[in-house]
């Protein structure tokens, strides 16, 4: 997540550079990649997998770093402003760039965020439980939603956040 654009004192910020989420989703779309591929070739796959201990489950590479993934996503949600990624994002890339030509409301990337963790912590959980293939088929359905954002702007989480406030069942208080 990128930083807040502030405005006067006193008033509360209109959003956040839009290009910071994609500069996250860059990074994390990379790492969800080899996330990928380190499932497919350790044990979530081999049809062993309920023959290996608990501790075994939990040692494979890609169970690993789809576990530091998840806890990215984690940090994210819990506090964006400290999230590396964005921090990353605020102190090295965006003083290089132009000021943003428009600022974005800042809860449908934290709900995307949240939509990451729940599909990696599902995959997590079911490799755990011995379901062979859920390790990196959550993989693959997070690296293809961080793709998506990263490489053509569209953030599927931003566009299920929309969807459920079109539709009244989050972030719209009841009008008059």
């Amino acid at each position: 997540m990128s930083e807040t654009v502030s405005k006067p004192a006193g008033s509360k910020p209109k959003g956040i550079d839009p290009r910071g989420p994609r500069f996250a989703a860059s990074i994390t779309a990379v790492l969800l990649i080899v996330a990928t591929f380190l499932s497919l070739v350790g044990n979530a796959t081999a049809g062993a997998l309920p023959a290996l201990t608990f501790a075994e489950r939990a040692a494979d590479p890609g169970f690993l770093l789809l576990l530091v993934i998840a806890l990215l996503f984690l940090w994210s949600v819990l506090s964006p402003r400290t999230a590396p990624w964005g921090v990353l994002y605020r102190r090295v890339v965006q003083p290089r760039l132009a000021p943003p030509t428009e600022l974005e409301d800042p809860r449908p990337p934290r709900f995307a965020q949240g939509v990451g963790l729940f599909v990696t912590a599902v995959g997590l959980i079911l490799h755990l439980a011995c379901v062979p293939w859920a390790l990196p088929i959550a993989a693959a359905m997070a690296f293809v939603a961080a793709f998506l954002n990263s490489a053509f702007g569209l953030c599927l989480g931003c566009q299920l956040y929309l969807l459920l406030q079109r539709t009244g069942v989050i972030g719209r208080a009841a009008t008059a």
